[in-house]
């Protein structure tokens, strides 16, 4: 697993082809546009609101430091998912990555998030890390089976932990990926390159 994933790469979904790419600095914009079209809702999964050119800032800012690991999927030209992968190897966690998806409402149940996640999954893998987080809102049932379907569990439930523009509060469910054992599971039964990349 000592080899670094390379992009862009190109996968088929029923939304169309799709590029999947590391976001950059001159993404910006149109990740910032990307995240103004997203339903309001969608945003309360991901720890900061997107849609803010601040928060935009912050963020490549972040990327350019190394902390966190962005990849866009990119349909013509325009932003219509992204997957990122957060770890802080000073923390006392520095085992565990989270990651953060969102994907665009015309490109739902088409592969694309599917795509993604599971780059955001190799990325992860490719990094070393032991454990993934990935925290949304208990109505996002889509996200959280495709999460389920990757080998996540629910791990707790955080009860009005989202404030939304209106000042209405959400629920997050935050589900967890033991990859170490998983890893160690499947060579246990002969199986080491089930989980390689």
């Amino acid at each position: 697993m000592s080899e670094a994933r390379s992009y862009p790469r190109h996968v088929k979904t029923e939304a169309g082809d799709i590029e999947i790419r590391l976001m950059s600095p001159p993404d910006e914009p149109a990740v910032l546009a990307f995240g103004k079209a997203l339903p309001t809702h969608d945003l309360l999964f991901l720890p900061r609101n997107i849609s803010q050119p601040k928060v935009l800032s912050a963020w490549v800012k972040e990327i350019e430091r190394g902390a966190i690991t962005s990849l866009l999927a990119v349909r013509g030209g325009t932003v219509v998912g992204c997957g990122t992968l957060v770890r802080d190897p000073h923390s006392w966690s520095p085992h565990v990555g989270e990651i953060r998806m969102v994907v665009s409402l015309d490109v739902r149940g088409k592969g694309v998030g599917r795509a993604l996640s599971q780059e955001t999954f190799a990325l992860a893998l490719g990094a070393g890390l032991e454990k993934l987080s990935v925290q949304m809102t208990v109505d996002q049932q889509a996200a959280i089976a495709l999460f389920e379907s990757l080998g996540f569990k629910a791990e707790a439930l955080l009860r009005d932990h989202v404030r939304d523009v209106d000042g209405k509060t959400h629920d997050i469910v935050v589900l967890g990926h033991n990859i170490a054992q998983v890893q160690a599971q499947m060579e246990a039964y002969g199986l080491p390159g089930a989980v390689q990349h």
